[in-house]
């Protein structure tokens, strides 16, 4: 049994959790998310918890408890506060700039980088070099970040390009010079 797994999900009293067959469905203030779940997993709803059982000891089973409880708790976590995840642009020259649904960046390239922004995603660009990527659901709003972090990864020496606010560039030393 997995110990992520057996732990009980709270449901705050603003979100509401349904359940059809092998589907459950999460409403809160900030919008709804659906999940389907494997038949090998079950999902008791209480008052305010959820509890997701196993059905058997198989491999499948044991690796999708805990998954599928993480899962849901991510989604009433979504509904009701959302996540979001912040960029840092960094180089002389490098900046970026908010359209309608979209952002153009200058990163150093001949050309400016035109990102589209996904559905049910919500991005900001503050002071030309932060940007704020928020939504309701945790994997849509990593993506996203990841995509726009693909645009130009942090280099190694300088540590020029976009990079998480929370990562740390390890930065190598450069050429010696000769004596």
């Amino acid at each position: 049994m997995s110990r992520i797994g057996k732990m009980p999900i709270g449901i705050p009293q603003d979100v509401t959790v349904t359940q059809s067959g092998p589907t459950i469905s999460v409403q809160g203030p900030k919008g709804t998310l659906e999940q389907r779940i494997s038949p090998e997993i079950s999902c008791a709803i209480e008052h305010d918890t959820i509890k997701i059982t196993a059905h058997s000891d198989s491999k499948e089973a044991k690796s999708a408890h805990g998954l599928y409880r993480m899962l849901i708790a991510n989604m009433i976590t979504g509904v009701s506060q959302g996540f979001q995840r912040n960029l840092l642009i960094q180089g002389v020259g490098y900046r970026a700039e908010s359209q309608e649904r979209s952002i153009i960046f200058s990163l150093g390239y001949s050309t400016q980088i035109e990102y589209r922004i996904p559905e049910g995603i919500e991005v900001a660009v503050d002071k030309r070099n932060l940007i704020t990527v928020s939504g309701i659901d945790k994997q849509q709003v990593g993506q996203a970040a990841a995509d726009i972090r693909s645009l130009r990864p942090p280099e190694p020496y300088k540590g020029k390009g976009i990079r998480y606010a929370d990562e740390h560039i390890r930065q190598k030393a450069g050429k010696a010079g000769v004596k």
